[in-house]
């Protein structure tokens, strides 16, 4: 397995085009992570080394999805590996046919009817817009967030500043999201159109390059590939 340390944000895209999946932070045993392979001195410098400024420009320069899409845990998924891990998370159900199911609550359900409707929306606006405004909403609005990631249904497209700050005020910036469908669409991905054994079999066979068998158990199980 490959551990040399990166530096710079085009060391990164090609780590993760080698990888397939990089954890921002560590996640599977055996495996790295972003935060394991770059200096912690570099991180949240707000320079072209921050690899905390990288997550949301690789989404945006389509190197690789973005999101919370196994165990709560936010991972770059490279564009080759994504459709596959797609195929593997997803339903194959609309998301109407999944809300009808009772298979998606309706606070996600709100939600990706918003994103739907407003492509790449930033988060804070998602949030008032779709109904999530008060404070004791915010959990509420997360889990639904979370939910849609963890079948790729959305994910994380890109981060917005925020506006209308005075003079000498700083915020965070918020994520925007976006249908993992149009994200796809956006970039030039295509969907994979096999069976869920065939994007197994594919995942499998690139992952088992770059771990262990210990590690291998833990993203079988953690992709629900066991």
């Amino acid at each position: 397995m490959i551990t040399e340390p990166i530096v710079t944000y085009e060391e990164a895209v090609q780590r993760i085009q080698f990888l397939g999946l990089l954890p921002l932070a560590p996640l599977f045993p055996d495996f790295p992570s972003l935060s394991s392979l770059t200096p912690r001195e570099n991180w949240h410098t707000d320079t072209d080394l921050d690899p905390w400024l990288w997550r949301s420009r690789l989404a945006e320069d389509g190197v690789a999805a973005y999101g919370k899409f196994v165990k709560k845990k936010a991972l770059l998924i490279s564009r080759e590996y994504f459709p596959w891990v797609h195929r593997l998370l997803s339903d194959s159900r609309t998301i109407q046919e999944q809300y009808d199911a009772g298979l998606l609550s309706r606070d996600a359900f709100k939600l990706y009817e918003r994103i739907e409707e407003q492509e790449g929306i930033d988060g804070r606006a998602l949030r008032t817009q779709a109904g999530f405004g008060a404070k004791e909403d915010k959990k509420a609005f997360d889990q639904g967030l979370l939910d849609l990631q963890s079948s790729t249904a959305i994910v994380i497209s890109g981060t917005k500043e925020k506006e209308g700050l005075a003079e000498g005020k700083v915020a965070w910036n918020s994520s925007s999201y976006e249908t993992a469908g149009h994200w796809m669409s956006r970039q030039g991905i295509e969907r994979f159109e096999g069976s869920i054994p065939e994007a197994r079999d594919l995942l499998l066979e690139k992952l088992k390059e770059n771990t262990t068998g210990a590690g291998l158990v833990k993203i079988k199980k953690a992709f629900g590939m066991v």
